[in-house]
């Protein structure tokens, strides 16, 4: 493939003032707390949730529990094949960014980035491609492709002198566990990421993040009531300082209470054997206006939108780029 796969990055403030761009994902989850008549008050409290988190897992030399506060920026990722120009660019993926502020000693540490991930040709995939795949079969299948693009976009950009210049470590994902799946919990206990859970087999987006490269492993911290996925490359406990953990664990278990209430705020905490369910009524509410089905809905847009911008006009260069990326 003779034309170069060039990144872009752009990053705005994730505040109590944050609005999303024109060019934003409107089914990227921060962008869904930050419409309608509630988007300030949504964002206020649940930047209150992340940083009371993070202090109550961030215990030692913070007596009064207010020593630290979370900082989050959203990085937005473009993609040009060849030549760069604003026209041929394409919005391939959101990440959120953390960063910690330190205000006994007054001084700011990186955080993680990665967090809530989102990406268009991610909701092409799964949105478009895999019910058009399945229209005529008796049984739901997947292709043995599926996700070979996406996976080899990411890892070219997580490996490119774009990320390295602006990052110093990898990506962390963190996501919901899966309902179609059973945890069990093990006799291992990280003392922030919290005790080990292992599931059964591995779940659809498990494969499709081995796609992109990366392997899943499942904790639920001190105080938290079920276990949170986290995508990574390398060594997720020794790579990463405590901190920039807390950073993830109180950014996305926060996310996780006003997306999945009935998983991650529910009033009973999972047991050794735990099977996490949409239909469980015991739980608690946030208070935070979030729009699921609405995202669900534009989930299928968006994929479109990948299809008729990216996937269809740049097919064959696509396609003999996987080829020789696999090469």
């Amino acid at each position: 493939m003779n034309q170069e796969l060039i990144f872009k990055l752009k990053s705005i403030c994730f505040d109590e003032n944050y609005s999303p761009s024109d060019s934003t994902r409107l089914t990227t989850n921060f962008a869904n707390l930050a419409r309608g008549t509630s988007r300030q008050l949504n964002l206020r409290n649940t930047l209150e949730m992340i940083n009371n988190r993070f202090n109550n897992l961030a215990q030692w030399d913070n007596a009064l529990g207010d020593r630290y506060a979370v900082e989050l920026e959203i990085i937005s990722v473009e993609i040009s094949l060849g030549s760069g120009s604003s026209e041929t660019a394409f919005p391939l993926i959101e990440m959120l960014n953390t960063s910690i502020l330190d205000k006994k000693a007054n001084k700011r540490i990186d955080g993680i980035v990665g967090n809530n991930f989102s990406s268009y040709v991610r909701d092409y995939d799964f949105s478009i491609l895999l019910p058009s795949f399945n229209v005529d079969r008796s049984e739901f299948s997947i292709p043995d492709d599926f996700g070979d693009l996406h996976g080899k976009l990411f890892q070219q950009f997580s490996c490119s002198s774009t990320y390295k210049q602006r990052f110093s470590k990898p990506p962390v994902i963190c996501i919901s566990v899966s309902t179609s799946k059973t945890y069990q919990r093990t006799l291992n206990q990280h003392p922030v990421l919290g005790i080990e859970y292992q599931q059964n087999e591995l779940s659809p987006t498990d494969r499709y993040f081995a796609k992109m490269g990366m392997q899943v492993r499942f904790f639920m911290p001190h105080n938290g009531v079920a276990p949170l996925a986290y995508y990574f490359y390398g060594d997720l406990l020794g790579d990463y300082t405590n901190l920039e953990l807390i950073s993830t664990i109180s950014t996305m278990e926060t996310f996780q209470k006003i997306y999945r209430p009935e998983i991650y705020n529910a009033n009973s905490a999972a047991g050794r054997l735990y099977r996490p369910s949409l239909e469980c009524q015991d739980y608690s509410s946030t208070q935070i206006v979030y729009d699921r089905e609405e995202r669900t809905q534009l989930a299928v847009n968006q994929g479109k939108f990948a299809q008729e911008h990216f996937i269809n006009p740049y097919k064959n260069l696509l396609e003999q780029w996987v080829t020789d990326f696999a090469h």
